[in-house]
């Protein structure tokens, strides 16, 4: 399978600041990679590289096959983006939104009521955006960076500071755009999300890629497997945590099940916000 992106050894300075310094990475058709980091890692620069608005001072960019270069009509033609700036069209509708975008890519036949209706926006289609809240108005920002069915989606940051009903609305149709085929290149430094829908992610902070694996990877290489045990309840509530590893482990665990007393059991696993700062000596939330 060739990479739907391909990047190689890919720097940006803005003056003396070394925003990116020599990432190379890829991503397949199909896959979600998250780009894991705390803000100012240079993700957001990364992705603007990527999609054309920034020129790398070295390093190349394959998309499709093709040699990214500045706003290349053809590759600019089968990807899509989100970004957290929104530049939408404020006193255009959200139908009439989709409808102009839809014009600019030559699409016919273009359903907009079909994709407003994806992002939960049926009843408020005919309102100005204007009037959108922060949520509604990032919900169309995703409808409109998939309206030419993308074989590459770039998203940065596209849940940041949104209401749960939003973000869940938009990590659905993040999956659906995998399950069809497209190469989704997620950036965030929320640690859950990038879990949740992630194949593989990278840890990128203050411009350097440390590693790219899968969450399961990271988790068996850097976590501790264990089973945390919940002994009785309210004052007399206690912990018990069982390395699996340990010879003992399943001696142990049916014993405490056989005193009666257990009320919970579960595993216990390293989140990737604690690999991160093990691999980086960096938190997330930064």
């Amino acid at each position: 399978m060739n990479p739907a992106l391909l990047v190689e050894n890919l720097c940006f300075s803005y003056g003396q600041l070394k925003a990116v310094q020599g990432i190379s990475f890829h991503l397949n058709p199909g896959e979600i990679l998250g780009f894991l980091g705390p803000n100012g890692a240079g993700k957001s620069t990364t992705i603007k590289m990527l999609t054309g608005q920034l020129t790398p001072d070295t390093g190349s960019i394959h998309i499709l096959g093709n040699e990214m270069t500045h706003d290349d009509p053809e590759v600019q033609a089968r990807i899509g983006v989100c970004f957290e700036e929104k530049n939408l069209y404020l006193n255009m509708t959200g139908r009439e939104n989709l409808k102009f975008f839809s014009r600019l890519f030559g699409l016919k036949n273009f359903d907009a009521d079909a994709l407003l209706s994806r992002v939960d926006l049926t009843q408020r289609a005919d309102d100005r955006v204007s009037k959108y809240s922060k949520g509604m108005r990032q919900r169309l920002m995703m409808a409109r960076a998939v309206i030419n069915r993308p074989d590459v989606l770039f998203l940065d940051e596209p849940t940041d500071g949104l209401d749960p009903v939003s973000s869940r609305t938009i990590r659905n149709i993040i999956r659906d755009q995998a399950e069809r085929g497209a190469a989704v290149l997620l950036t965030t430094h929320d640690m859950w999300e990038a879990d949740e829908l992630s194949n593989r992610v990278a840890f990128l902070n203050e411009g350097k890629l440390y590693t790219v694996d899968t969450p399961e990877n990271l988790k068996m290489k850097y976590g501790t497997r264990s089973v945390k045990v919940q002994l009785g309840s309210g004052s007399q509530a206690r912990e018990e945590t069982i390395e699996l590893g340990a010879e003992d482990a399943g001696d142990r665990i049916r014993d405490l099940i056989n005193s009666g007393s257990v009320m919970t059991i579960h595993t216990e696993e390293a989140t990737l916000e604690d690999i991160f700062i093990e691999i980086t000596g960096r938190g997330l939330d930064v």
